[in-house]
């Protein structure tokens, strides 16, 4: 029996069907464009090979489960696109292709209602969605935790009605201690998160050799727990430490504000920094990252500037959603500023460009990775697993699957498309230090040994298994 799942319920709350309205033939033509433009500019395809980072010679992982929706299934990113020939339900006829799915397994019957739905059959995917919602649980194995999250997913695409339910999950006032100390607990149990910062904090600490002041800028500071660890990391140092001013950019209206906004996040840091004997200073700038210019930041002469984008960039849109590009335009601003280093930590998957029926596909494999290695680390009944799938995870799984357009925030890239980023806007690569990564790997070992860290092209890959989860590289 499907047991309870926040996700469901928020549905009946937010959900109101609708059609998706008809996109006209210019914009088509604008979106196409675009496309054919970024992958002439950064290789679409992601020619380095960083999806296959741990060897497993795959550039996605497609098994026999996959196949023969995935060879047939039609790639329409609307319902409105499908089209009546060659197509996955040419197959089957009338009811035959709902009613032999009670033996498939979730994930058989996710990829069939997802190739569905791409084709624009909404009353075959409802009849798949609700027979899924019978057999899977945010209790159970990470098949059927992922699952139960994928399908409200696909249940708020077919409702066109992805916004609403992104917007519920992120919970505008939520107790103030829960995603907080679901965020925590992501990055204890499962790694890969928290070495991304560590590894931008070892570059951090590399940079500020030789320097009496130094200033960070970091574009999405969100709770400041990156900045404890650095802070700490400083204290220890041999000598003199140098003047340390960080300069925190939020937006004043982010559901990320949860417990009283920039000035308790600076105040927080400036008392551990005062304790610890680090020269500190915090400036908050609450602003949209979109708004920020060179001069609202006060960066002064004498200073190492070093900015710092960690799980920041994919939120940005960027040429495949809008002409205004603001992925690149903030990399290029920040390069005018001439920084001694910059940072990037991100998810290392492509939910950018992909058409809805290959990204579904994309994230199963991504986020299957996840849940596999949360359990692997809590136990199955845990509460603060299902916290941390729940608060961390399923808003973003929602968003990928349900939402086109402006409405898709969580857009994430591949290693190789972030490279071809930066250096387009014209940074270099600094590979990180044998230092840095020799500390990370003796960490890890400290976990799990099905966790994996691999560095190509001066970037360090963390990843579960033969999956690439995160990517950190540092830029001058």
């Amino acid at each position: 029996m499907f047991l309870y799942c926040p996700i469901h319920f928020l549905l009946k709350d937010y959900l109101e069907i609708q059609s998706p309205d008809t996109l006209d033939s210019d914009s088509d033509k604008m979106k196409l464009k675009l496309k054919e433009l970024e992958r002439a500019l950064l290789a679409d395809n992601d020619v380095d090979g960083d999806d296959d980072m741990f060897g497993t010679g795959l550039s996605m992982e497609v098994d026999g489960e996959w196949s023969d929706p995935i060879r047939m299934g039609s790639h329409h990113d609307s319902p409105k696109e499908s089209s009546s020939s060659g197509s996955y339900l040419d197959s089957v006829s009338g009811n035959k292709e709902v009613s032999h799915v009670s033996s498939q397994t979730p994930k058989q019957m996710l990829i069939e209602c997802a190739a569905i739905l791409s084709e624009g059959h909404i009353e075959k995917a409802s009849a798949i969605i609700n027979e899924l919602r019978q057999k899977v649980s945010i209790q159970g194995d990470p098949p059927q935790r992922i699952a139960a999250y994928m399908v409200e997913g696909l249940a708020a695409r077919m409702a066109a009605s992805g916004k609403s339910l992104y917007k519920a999950l992120r919970c505008k006032e939520p107790p103030s201690s829960d995603r907080l100390a679901a965020m925590q607990i992501l990055f204890e149990v499962c790694p890969c998160f928290k070495f991304g910062f560590m590894a931008a904090n070892g570059a951090i600490i590399e940079a500020f050799k030789g320097e009496k002041r130094v200033h960070i800028i970091d574009f999405d500071i969100s709770q400041g727990s990156q900045y404890i660890t650095l802070i700490q990391t400083i204290a220890k140092l041999p000598g003199k430490p140098p003047h340390l001013r960080l300069t925190g950019v939020d937006d004043p209206e982010s559901v990320q504000r949860l417990n009283g906004g920039l000035e308790i996040v600076g105040l927080r840091l400036e008392k551990l920094a005062e304790i610890l004997g680090v020269p500190f200073e915090f400036r908050a700038v609450p602003s949209r990252t979109s708004l920020v210019a060179p001069s609202m930041l006060d960066c002064k002469p004498g200073e190492a500037l070093i900015v710092n984008f960690a799980f920041l960039l994919h939120h940005m849109p960027d040429e495949s959603v809008s002409t205004i590009n603001q992925r690149d335009q903030l990399l290029r601003m920040v390069k005018s500023m001439n920084p001694k280093l910059v940072t990037v930590v991100e998810q290392d998957v492509n939910t950018n460009t992909s058409p809805f029926f290959p990204r579904f596909i994309e994230a199963y494999s991504y986020y299957s990775a996840v849940f596999d290695s949360l359990d692997a680390t809590l136990p199955r009944e845990s509460q603060d697993r299902m916290n941390v799938e729940r608060q961390c995870l399923a808003r973003d799984i929602v968003n990928i699957i349900a939402c086109e357009g402006e409405e898709r925030i969580e857009r994430y890239e591949v290693a190789g498309k972030w490279r071809a980023r930066m250096i387009m806007a014209g940074f270099k690569s600094c590979p990180m230090s044998s230092n840095v990564i020799d500390t990370i790997q003796k960490l890890i070992k400290e976990y799990c040994d099905r966790y994996k860290l691999k560095e190509d092209v001066g970037a360090l890959h963390f990843g579960w298994e033969d999956k690439s989860l995160i990517v950190a590289s540092a830029w001058s």
